[in-house]
């Protein structure tokens, strides 16, 4: 067996971790200005634009493309709540080598391991494994931040071939990829089946007719090649099609719900090295022995962005690991994920620049990996579709919710919040595109009815965390009657403004339910971890979230949130990871 897999069972959680720790190691620290893949040659290769020769090699003796191949076609992907983690040792360094190299693959291999053909995932998975690159060409509705709205269109021919033409620019590895899945035009405009999707191999088409444009510069993710395609009177099979014409759409749609949930975790990387960055900065002490820590203000904003990536991780378990359990129910969750891991890690990248001040724009050094990390999570974030896109895509559900699931649907199952329990087999055509029910948010209201009954023994905050579930639980029975109120298929209402505000409000209390429940998993665990296991960190959670939606507030948790301060920097010192996983860093 490979040294990546390594002298364990894989599949197991054992396996999964010790493929995780290989990676990290592979690195080195991202700190030591020697190391040829620390930050100092990182800084370097991203001011020119490129990526950096060695860290690309580190990944092809990983054989990070494996990762993205289901299990049964040869490669390692089992568990997704494993490749959101896997990610982050990449995505703590550079977003442009995780996109570029290797995720952009996954998300244009989502669609074939949707909905493609017995032969149409082999072809992707030895593509894959043989080291190749594949692109994704995608329209202009379900991919909200195109360049342009240039697009491919497919013309049908009797025999059910087709001819491709049409330019796209913005494509990530447009040159650099051998297989391109392509979102094509085959119907009138404003259908919903107006577009069909094509997996193609560059290798198979005619010779000149496709054409690879220019390349355009970004602000973040400098070294991501964002090129374009044009492709010209290209004739291609009837097999080339994934699923069947005019399906693109609602592929786009299917695929997005696996694609979602692995957004947060990279985003959760990518202020992980910013918060690192920053409290290193704090800490420092000046010759006269004070640092910044003496400040209440940067200790809040040092406590502040550690929970709001504590409540990130939470969502991204729940969001990959409803991919196994509750795949009928995985729609809200993974939407909401996505959209609130870029709105609170913005927001906490505005803090902490305040307290960086002017080093905030140091483009080398230390404060260096700060700066590009700011530059490159809005790229990051926004590299499949828009926080609109997800937004919207939770609404529809929301009336439903209100009227027959918030308040009588059954908890989550257990498993949906322990972080290292093994999954049921992974199936990427069973998530549904609108869910069925809302047994998260049935667990913030179980959690808050276990508090009243069985207070938690030890710790002084007890009544502020059974206060705060209360408040939450009492939001989730306003944003129910708010919904209840509103047609299922009225359009018109659930776009207005006043329903974009109250679907913001439920990621909110989303992220609270799966704070709750991992708390309570890691209370119940014979192996958990202290730190999580200690009510303090979901009641400074809690209570960041309840004044983030303007409810009534109990006293403010001081000694929670010095608490959370403590672990925050003691990660630090003991170059840990700052997620529910305190993973140890090179």
């Amino acid at each position: 067996m490979s040294t990546v897999n390594g002298p364990v069972r894989e599949g197991c959680e054992d396996a999964a971790q010790h493929r995780i720790d290989a990676l990290e190691r592979s690195f080195g620290p991202l700190d030591d200005d020697t190391n040829p893949l620390g930050g100092r040659a990182l800084l370097e290769a991203d001011a020119a634009g490129e990526t950096l020769p060695a860290a690309e090699r580190v990944l092809d003796a990983y054989g990070l493309n494996a990762e993205f191949v289901p299990a049964p076609l040869g490669g390692r992907l089992r568990r997704m709540d494993v490749l959101g983690r896997l990610l982050r040792p990449v995505f703590r360094r550079d977003a442009s080598l995780g996109f570029a190299y290797g995720l952009n693959c996954f998300f244009a291999a989502t669609p074939v391991w949707t909905a493609g053909t017995d032969a149409q995932r082999a072809k992707v998975a030895r593509l894959l494994l043989d080291g190749h690159r594949i692109a994704v060409a995608r329209h202009g509705v379900a991919h909200g931040n195109d360049f342009v709205r240039d697009e491919f269109t497919a013309t049908v021919r009797p025999d059910g071939s087709l001819v491709v033409s049409g330019s796209k620019t913005g494509i990530a590895n447009a040159s650099r990829a051998r297989g391109l899945v392509v979102f094509a035009r085959t119907g009138t405009r404003g259908g919903g089946r107006s577009h069909t999707v094509l997996l193609l191999d560059r290798e198979e088409l005619p010779p000149g007719s496709v054409e690879d444009l220019g390349r355009r510069a970004t602000t973040g993710m400098r070294s991501t090649e964002f090129g374009g395609l044009r492709i010209t009177d290209c004739p291609v099979p009837a097999s080339a099609v994934l699923g069947r014409i005019g399906d693109g759409y609602e592929l786009s749609l299917r695929s997005s719900l696996v694609i979602r949930g692995v957004i947060p975790s990279i985003v959760l990387a990518g202020a992980d090295t910013a918060l690192r960055t920053v409290a290193a900065f704090a800490a420092r002490r000046r010759a006269d022995g004070r640092s910044s820590l003496d400040v209440q203000h940067v200790r809040d904003v040092l406590t502040g962005a550690f929970l709001d990536l504590l409540l990130i991780d939470c969502l991204a378990l729940v969001s990959t690991r409803a991919l196994h359990l509750l795949p009928k129910q995985l729609s809200a969750y993974a939407a909401a994920a996505a959209y609130l891991a870029p709105k609170l890690v913005a927001e906490s990248m505005d803090e902490m620049s305040a307290v960086l001040g002017e080093l905030t724009f140091a483009k080398e050094g230390a404060y260096g990996v700060f700066q590009k990390q700011l530059r490159d999570l809005p790229v990051t974030s926004l590299g499949h579709a828009g926080s609109a896109g997800r937004q919207v895509s939770i609404l529809p559900q929301l009336p439903f919710f209100a009227r027959h699931t918030w308040f009588m649907d059954p908890e989550a199952p257990p498993g949906l919040f322990r972080l290292h329990e093994d999954l049921p087999p992974l199936d990427l055509s069973a998530p549904a595109i609108l869910g069925d029910g809302d047994r998260l948010a049935a667990t913030l209201v179980a959690g808050s009815d276990l508090l009243e009954e069985t207070p938690v023994a030890g710790g002084a905050d007890n009544g502020t965390l059974r206060f705060l579930a209360r408040t939450l639980t009492a939001e989730l029975g306003r944003l129910r009657k708010a919904f209840a109120e509103v047609p299922q298929n009225d359009r018109t209402a659930l776009s207005s403004p006043h329903s974009l505000a109250l679907a913001d409000r439920y990621t909110l209390v989303l992220a609270a339910a799966a704070c709750l429940g991992v708390w309570r998993e890691q209370r119940s665990a014979a192996d958990g971890d202290p730190f999580l296991a200690d009510p303090a960190w979901p009641s400074a959670a809690l209570y960041r979230l309840c004044r983030r939606l303007g409810l009534p507030l109990p006293d403010r948790p001081v000694a929670a949130e010095r608490r959370v301060l403590d672990e925050a920097l003691a990660r630090l010192r003991g170059r840990r990871s700052y997620d529910l996983y305190g993973s140890p860093l090179a």
